[in-house]
C-alpha cells in the first residue's frame, strides 16, 4: 500500500520563508570560520555525484510509490541545488536567485502558447516540433552549432545514447523501422564474438559498447526507456535470487552450499510463482 503524505493535515508552510531558511543554513555550513569542515571542503566536482545520486533516490521513491518519503527525497535534491548555488555565490559567479530566474525565464520562453500569444490548439506532434525549434534557438545562443551539441556528458550512458540518437533522428539519420535495428544487432553481435575470439580486451570493450548503443536504439524505436527497463530487470533478478536464498535457508544452507543445477531449479520455481501471482510479473 502506498505511503501517505505525513503533511496532509499540517498547516501550510510559507515557501519563500522555507527557501530563505535553507539558504541561511547552507551559508552557515559553508562559513569558513564557524561552518562544518566537510561542507567547507567541498567543491562543484565533489558534490556533483551526490546530485546525481539524490535524483536517482527521488526516482526510486516514485517507483515505489513511497509518497511519505518523497518530500524528504525532493528536499535532499533541492539541497544539491542550494549547495552548488552557495559555492557559486562565494566565487561571485551566480547565486540561487539566478538559478530560479534562469528556469523561470526558460519555462516562459518555451511555452509561448501559455505565456504568449500563440494558440494552445495544437497537436502533440506540432507541440514537439515547436519545442525543438525553441530549443534550437537556445542552443544557437550558446554557440551550440552541432546537432549533438549540448547533450550532457554526465547522463547515464543508456539515457545519453537515446538522446544522441533522437537528435540524429531529427535530421534524418535513423533507421526507418525496427527491422534495420534488429539487423544491426545481429551484425554487432557477430563482431563482438569475433573480437572475443581474435582481438584484445580494448577491441572487445569497443564492440560491446557498439552492441549496447544499438540496443539503446532498439529501445528508442520500441518506445521503451532502457534505463527503466534495466532497473526493472535488476529488481526482478533481486527478487528471484532472494527467493533462492529463502528456499535454501529453510534447509539451513546458503547459496555457496548449493550448486548451479539446484539454484537454476529454485530460480525457475520463483519465476513460475511470480507468473502465477495476481500481478503476473
Amino acid at each position: 500500500m502506498a505511503d501517505q503524505n505525513p503533511t496532509d493535515d499540517a498547516a501550510p508552510r510559507d515557501p519563500a520563508a522555507e527557501i530563505q531558511r535553507l539558504l541561511g543554513i547552507m551559508a552557515a555550513l559553508r562559513d569558513p570560520r564557524t561552518g562544518c569542515p566537510w561542507d567547507i571542503e567541498q567543491d562543484f566536482a565533489s558534490i556533483a555525484p551526490y546530485t546525481i545520486e539524490e535524483a536517482h533516490e527521488v526516482e526510486d521513491a516514485i517507483q515505489r510509490q513511497a509518497w511519505g518519503e518523497l518530500p524528504g527525497e525532493l528536499g535532499d535534491l533541492l539541497l544539491q541545488v542550494v549547495f552548488h548555488a552557495q559555492m557559486a555565490s562565494e566565487a561571485r559567479m551566480f547565486d540561487f536567485a539566478d538559478c530560479a530566474a534562469a528556469i523561470s525565464d526558460k519555462l516562459i520562453f518555451r511555452h509561448p502558447h501559455v505565456f504568449g500569444d500563440e494558440s494552445r490548439d495544437k497537436s502533440a506532434e506540432q507541440q514537439v516540433k515547436d519545442w525543438e525549434a525553441i530549443k534550437a534557438v537556445e542552443r544557437a545562443g550558446k554557440a551550440e552549432r552541432g546537432t549533438l551539441d549540448g547533450v550532457a556528458l554526465g547522463l547515464p550512458a543508456l539515457t545519453r545514447a537515446v538522446k544522441l540518437q533522437n537528435r540524429a533522428a531529427r535530421v534524418g539519420f535513423d533507421w526507418p523501422g525496427v527491422a534495420g535495428v534488429l539487423d544491426k544487432i545481429t551484425e554487432e553481435t557477430a563482431e563482438l564474438v569475433e573480437a572475443r575470439d581474435t582481438l584484445g580486451q580494448d577491441a572487445l570493450e569497443e564492440e560491446f559498447g557498439d552492441l549496447m548503443f544499438v540496443m539503446a536504439n532498439l529501445a528508442r524505436h520500441l518506445k521503451i526507456d532502457p534505463e527503466l527497463a534495466l532497473r526493472r530487470a535488476n529488481a526482478k533478478f533481486t527478487r528471484r535470487f532472494a527467493s533462492i536464498e529463502t528456499d535454501l535457508a529453510a534447509d539451513g544452507r546458503r547459496p555457496e552450499d548449493s550448486d548451479l543445477t539446484e539454484m537454476d531449479r529454485l530460480w525457475d520455481k520463483a519465476k513460475a510463482a511470480e507468473k502465477a501471482s495476481p500481478q503476473g510479473v
